[in-house]
């Protein structure tokens, strides 16, 4: 493990709103795991424990609210992290309107829409989305693609391909179907992804695709295949937490995640557990992070 650990995907949410009455609309009662309160402070111990040392904090909600709740989190943090919270890409008006201010905090470094729970399938491709992505193209932020079903996927290298200055950033691999052991459609559609230079992937959200056996044996060829796809200098890793709650602890995720990466070379772990977040979100970097020999 090199000395500091990115988690490339975290999230925070109060269930009441917190003061910003942000509104989780996926949010439940029916999830005795998820439906609580989720502050940094609640995970620091584990972060310890596994080395990471630097975050990246995920909208759960398609609310400007949120923006507010997680760049408050990020100022509070020990350690360096960056924001990818939300805005109305469906209206490129706003869109050019707020993101004057939201520029204004370094933190600010990418948007995400919940497109997997959009009811319309082709958001995505939808005009008025194009031109808001290419806004954030323009002003050097990031858009991370929680494409988890096939229709999805095969959508991020269309979006790629239409803006090939805008970092496109695969959440959760596009969800393989580990606990099926399918292979198809998923690993052409992620070649296809991973064939637009400027896409990048996590290695995300595994866990609660899994099924009872959550193993590196099990995830071993679904991440040997982003590796394949994607090499190292385009994979970063995440820990999904708290969402991951619901099929296993933050340990078990990382010692799963680790144990996948164990045949890398220290240079390429480095790469993908350090420095492709740190390039692709931009979190400020310290000297001792680096190993000697990398290359960034």
């Amino acid at each position: 493990m090199p000395p500091m650990t990115v988690d490339a995907h975290v999230h925070v949410w109060r269930v009441d709103g917190g003061k910003f009455n942000v509104k989780y609309d996926w949010l439940t009662k029916t999830s005795d795991v998820l439906y609580r309160n989720y502050t940094l402070t609640d995970i620091e111990p584990e972060l310890a424990e596994h080395g990471v040392g630097a975050l990246v904090l995920v909208q759960a909600a398609d609310s400007p609210a949120e923006n507010r709740v997680l760049l408050a989190a990020a100022a509070a943090s020990p350690h360096p992290a960056a924001v990818v919270g939300w805005l109305p890409l469906h209206r490129p008006e706003l869109v050019a309107a707020e993101l004057p201010a939201l520029r204004a905090h370094p933190e600010f470094v990418g948007v995400r829409h919940m497109i997997h729970r959009d009811p319309d399938p082709r958001w995505l491709l939808r005009p008025e989305v194009s031109d808001s992505l290419g806004l954030l193209a323009e002003a050097g932020l990031v858009f991370d693609a929680v494409a988890e079903r096939p229709d999805l996927l095969a959508q991020v290298p269309l979006i790629a391909r239409a803006h090939p200055d805008l970092t496109v950033v695969l959440d959760h691999l596009g969800k393989p179907p580990i606990a099926t052991g399918e292979w198809q459609p998923w690993a052409d559609l992620l070649a296809e992804a991973a064939a637009e230079p400027n896409v990048v992937a996590k290695i995300s959200g595994l866990a609660t695709v899994s099924g009872a056996e959550i193993t590196a044996r099990r995830w071993q060829p679904y991440v040997d295949h982003a590796l394949a796809c994607f090499g190292p200098g385009r994979l970063m890793a995440g820990g999904d937490w708290p969402f991951t709650l619901t099929a296993a602890s933050y340990r078990t995720v990382w010692r799963t995640t680790l144990a996948t990466l164990a045949h890398l070379s220290p240079v390429e772990r480095v790469q993908v557990l350090t420095e492709v977040a740190w390039r692709t979100y931009r979190l400020p970097l310290a000297p001792t992070w680096m190993t000697e020999g990398d290359t960034e």
